[in-house]
């Protein structure tokens, strides 16, 4: 198997153009294909810098000339998340017609979108990227090459991934902070770089502060490491 990380560049996707115009951002994990009206349905949030450009970028998105049918599913502040059905971009048909799938979330911003793709021999994946070259922009971010054995290794422990990421989303922001910043300055080094004092003066607080911070981080991740260590150790 062929992974690719893809920086792309469509032409002809409203998700992108709405991120030149607005500043929004689109993320969606789950989307359907459907052949005959070759179409591209998608449950997908919507970021807004605001409430206001949310709207507009809402506004503008329904508009446009390659939305197929939009639904507005749920909305708080400046998230919103809606279904869509857009008409099958040339990327998007390149890779379909090449037997390329898709391995990982879309992530849309600032207009270009980011493709997780996966091809099943070398030289497939070589001629789709030499199509998709025709009408299309690209950067290849990252490119793997993944054996069989990997591939199962990945896919058994996809859930312990994910609790992880979930660990670092507990996180509060000071907790998060303090503990980049503990990491970065070389609090956990031997000898220690970083000291309570030195950090407590940083943040402007009292050594317990970030005492009180630093362990309650580290609680937090600690306790998903572990469940994510003995998930894959069975």
């Amino acid at each position: 198997m062929i992974s690719l990380e893809m920086d792309m560049v469509q032409y002809d996707c409203p998700y992108i153009d709405t991120t030149r115009d607005y500043e929004v951002s689109f993320l969606a994990k789950q989307w359907d294909f459907h052949p005959v009206e070759r179409e591209l349905e998608t449950r997908i949030m919507v970021n807004g810098a605001d409430r206001e450009e949310l709207d507009r970028g809402l506004n503008a998105l329904e508009a446009h000339d390659h939305m197929e049918s939009y639904q507005l599913l749920r909305r708080k502040g400046d998230l919103a998340l809606i279904r869509s059905r857009i008409d099958e971009t040339n990327a998007m048909s390149v890779i379909r017609d090449h037997s390329g799938y898709i391995t990982g979330p879309f992530r849309i911003r600032n207009g270009s979108e980011i493709w997780h793709v996966g091809f099943d021999t070398e030289r497939v994946a070589e001629g789709t990227l030499s199509e998709l070259e025709r009408d299309n922009d690209y950067t290849i971010r990252s490119r793997e090459s993944v054996d069989l054995e990997d591939y199962y290794d990945l896919l058994q422990n996809i859930d312990s991934a994910k609790r992880l990421v979930d660990g670092c989303r507990e996180l509060s922001d000071v907790e998060r902070d303090t503990l980049e910043k503990a990491v970065e300055g070389g609090y956990f080094d031997t000898p220690r770089d970083a000291t309570l004092s030195s950090l407590a003066e940083e943040f402007d607080v009292s050594k317990m502060a970030i005492s009180k911070n630093l362990r309650r981080s580290q609680r937090k991740i600690l306790d998903r490491v572990t469940t994510a260590m003995n998930d894959v150790t069975e």
